[in-house]
């Protein structure tokens, strides 16, 4: 489902060139719950933002289901992978305030020209969350947008996750209960998912795990 083939990334830093990355490899098969562990800094949202066509690497090539990536260079036809293709969850569930819940969660598809606010209503009922669909995001706790925001990033049917330190605003039993859904999600419905993120309790979860030092990965499981 992913692969990468030597990957660099360097940024300019006036007379000094800064390297995040150095020849990084890596091949994440389809339908597998992958984390990649590191502390803040590493280049572990780098690596997740070369994947989501976010940024660019300096060298080296990106595949994504067998598509090379990094070979599109126009921004329509990015967003449109990223759109019909990728699910996205961060850190901070990026809710608009002024929607309510069904639709957030439905904006994938309106984007798309497909909407159709039944699924939205069916993904937030997947996630315990039915009886709040009319609900603005302030009204909710930070497990509960979270988890929205997970709804949110299946809507289009995505067949790759990328999650980028989706749990680091949540207390400990909310964290748990994302690592379960992740894996569930891998497990039962053949979902690629990506999962950057520094809390080692994520590793037991997960099929594969990577861990970013030195500008390079290390895989430990």
């Amino acid at each position: 489902m992913i692969e990468l083939k030597h990957i660099t990334k360097i940024y300019g830093q006036g007379k000094e060139d800064l390297c995040v990355l150095e020849d990084v490899s890596l091949r994440i098969a389809r339908g597998k719950f992958t984390v990649l562990l590191g502390p803040s800094g590493s280049g572990k949202s780098t690596l997740l933002n070369l994947i989501a066509m976010l940024d660019d690497p300096t060298s080296g090539q990106i595949f994504v289901d067998g598509k090379e990536i990094t070979a599109l260079k126009k921004e329509a036809a990015r967003s449109k992978l990223r759109l019909t293709k990728m699910g996205f969850v961060f850190q901070f569930d990026g809710l608009l305030p002024e929607f309510s819940l069904l639709e957030n969660v439905e904006l994938p598809a309106r984007m798309l020209g497909k909407s159709n606010p039944k699924k939205a209503q069916k993904l937030l009922e997947r996630f315990g969350l039915g009886a709040m669909v009319h609900k603005l995001p302030a009204d909710l706790s930070g497990g509960e947008k979270q988890r929205a925001s997970i709804a949110r990033a299946l809507r289009n049917h995505p067949i790759l996750l990328l999650a980028d330190e989706p749990t680091g605003n949540l207390d400990a039993q909310r964290k748990l209960q994302v690592f379960e859904d992740f894996a569930r999600m891998s497990r039962e419905e053949g979902l690629t998912i990506l999962m950057v993120t520094h809390d080692v309790h994520a590793a037991d979860f997960a099929d594969e795990v990577f861990i970013l030092q030195e500008r390079r990965l290390v895989k430990t499981k």
